[in-house]
């Protein structure tokens, strides 16, 4: 299949996502405002705590509401595009219906990782843009145009790594019974990206800053859009991109090996 064609499937399951939504309106205002509420509770943390202090870790408060706004957008993007597809490819490889996705004349892993959209966490996008945009105003901030796209292209970077993440965890459905457990483990990881680089030391930022890139993610970004663009971090992220990328699809693809149709 080629560019145009993949882009035709997605934007026909796009168009199938919204419709099915519309059916059920009130799933969609209901966890539109669950989300929306977790959204809040953050942000209500962090003012909260920056009544008892004025930094944390060199970060003042609307620094580190900054921060929490770009693991937001991240977060929302993976969980409108992604998320529901990939927590179902367990399932669907444990009841034998994996073979739907294989019997479709395209690549499987984008098969299954494009047939819905959420758009109850696409629509919370907005609100975390928002709290980026009104940090970035309170800091006094007016990045260009340049700024913006870069501030843009690495927060697709983080998409990717998280994005390559939970492939890798879902995928180990195809040696293990059930991945329900580790599913969990997606969330665990990545509420690190809401804390500064500077708070982590020793054991933990080798681990959590350079091994499991989880705060790079969010701190990169962030940091660019306030202090300009770190080359050393940025070659970082784009070089831990393309590791977990890789890492995920050839998971991924050694599992479809070994994938025992219902059939079978």
């Amino acid at each position: 299949m080629s560019f145009l064609n993949y882009l035709r499937v997605w934007l026909a399951c796009a168009r199938y996502s919204t419709v099915r939504t519309m059916m059920f309106r009130f799933d969609f205002i209901m966890w539109s405002l669950v989300e929306l509420f977790w959204m809040t509770v953050n942000i209500l943390l962090v003012s909260v705590i920056y009544r008892h202090t004025r930094e944390i870790a060199g970060w003042t408060q609307y620094q580190m509401l900054l921060l929490v706004g770009t693991s937001m957008i991240m977060q929302r993007l993976m969980m409108g595009l992604f998320w529901s597809n990939l927590f179902e490819l367990g399932r669907n490889i444990r009841t034998g219906q994996f073979d739907f996705f294989l019997a479709q004349p395209g690549n499987p892993l984008f098969m299954v990782s494009t047939r819905k959209l959420d758009l109850d966490g696409l629509l919370n996008v907005l609100v975390a843009v928002s709290v980026v945009a009104y940090s970035a105003h309170q800091l006094g901030l007016h990045p260009g145009f340049g700024d913006i796209v870069t501030y843009i292209l690495l927060i697709l970077c983080g998409l990717i790594i998280e994005y390559g993440t939970l492939l890798l965890i879902v995928s180990l459905t195809f040696w293990i019974v059930g991945s329900q457990g580790i599913e969990g483990s997606y969330f665990t990881l990545f509420e690190f990206s809401r804390l500064p680089k500077e708070a982590f030391r020793g054991a933990s930022n080798v681990i959590f800053v350079w091994l499991l890139p989880v705060v790079l993610v969010s701190n990169v970004p962030s940091k660019s859009i306030m202090h300009g663009v770190d080359a050393r971090y940025v070659l970082w992220l784009l070089g831990v991109t393309l590791l977990w990328l890789l890492i995920g699809t050839t998971v991924f693809r050694r599992g479809l090996r070994r994938y025992a149709s219902a059939s079978s």
